[in-house]
């Protein structure tokens, strides 16, 4: 996709942000892991950790669901990911 051109997967986005669905990774919590660099999906407001976990599952959560856009869910950090596009968005 050409940098110039919109992320058609924002389209899908609702006007309003999703709420989280839980404070961090639940995945890891279960796991007894530590949960790193969180991602909410932006589609339903799924909290996942990120791909530097063995579980990667805010990955895991778009191959199941097929929604496109998370944001970073770590204070101070606002960007978004497009994971259909690979790429900030």
């Amino acid at each position: 996709m050409s940098p110039s051109r919109p992320c058609p997967h924002l389209d899908e986005l609702d006007a309003q942000e999703p709420a989280e669905l839980s404070a961090s990774c639940e995945h890891c919590e279960k796991l007894g892991q530590r949960p790193v660099a969180l991602r909410k999906c932006l589609h339903c407001g799924h909290v996942g950790c990120c791909d530097s976990t063995p579980g990667r599952w805010a990955t895991e959560h778009h191959r199941q669901t097929g929604h496109a856009v998370m944001r970073s869910f770590e204070p101070g950090e606002s960007w978004r990911w497009c994971f259909e596009d690979q790429r900030l968005v």
